[in-house]
């Protein structure tokens, strides 16, 4: 298996980062090893900053296994909502270097962070289903609903509207934007910011600030894709 996701660890925090070479489609081998880097993570106990690749953050769930439908599919959503899940409550800060383009459950990874900080310029961050004749499933719509601002929630949603860093800025996806080569220091920065933090407050005030959303998140993920 090809190495698609690297972890090093650093003195306050543990670097993650996706590149397939491609768009960082989130495939199962992609997923499976993010799930085995958030583990060693979490193991270490620090922030974690998670990147991608120049000019691809991640375009989403492999199409390939989208287009099958059936159980692949339902496999690589619950995989999928499984890591948002996570991601919302993984017991220490979670930073997102968006290095480029978010598309889809690209960008459900940017609404299950803590911090996310994007890249002036072209890049495309949404939530672009609609577009590509998908429904969005229930789980991002849970998502979309509690972290993107409310004027924004009915055209990012069902109207599939397509953000650059401003946009995504003013409708929530970023916390904040800047130029491509300030990504990495401005993230472990952020990072190195955060790792001043009681990790064991953090925790507990996280899970109880995202107590309803990770109820609706688990509720919408056994309404559509069952225990697996």
């Amino acid at each position: 298996m090809a190495d698609l996701v690297t972890c090093a660890l650093e003195n306050d925090y543990t670097l993650i980062t996706m590149d397939d070479g491609k768009a960082n489609a989130l495939g199962f081998d992609m997923l499976r090893q993010l799930g085995a880097a958030l583990d060693t993570a979490e193991e270490a106990g620090k922030v974690i900053v998670i990147a991608g690749r120049h000019g691809k953050f991640s375009a989403g769930f492999d199409l390939s296994v989208m287009g099958q439908g059936g159980d692949n599919m339902m496999d690589l959503l619950r995989a999928g909502a499984g890591l948002s899940r996570r991601l919302l409550e993984f017991p220490t800060p979670v930073v997102l270097a968006v290095s480029g383009h978010a598309l889809a459950m690209g960008a459900l990874l940017l609404l299950s962070a803590d911090y996310r900080i994007g890249v002036h310029g072209t890049y495309k961050i949404g939530l672009n289903e609609v577009a590509i004749g998908m429904t969005l499933p229930y789980f991002g719509i849970e998502l979309a609903r509690e972290r993107l601002a409310r004027t924004h929630l009915g055209p990012a949603v069902s109207l599939a509207k397509v953000y650059d860093a401003a946009g995504a800025l003013e409708a929530g996806y970023l916390d904040e934007a800047v130029s491509d080569e300030d990504l990495l220091p401005r993230a472990r920065f952020m990072a190195e910011q955060f790792s001043s933090l009681n990790m064991e407050a953090h925790r507990q005030t996280k899970a109880r600030t995202r107590e309803g959303l990770s109820a609706a998140l688990a509720a919408a993920i056994e309404k559509e894709l069952g225990a697996g």
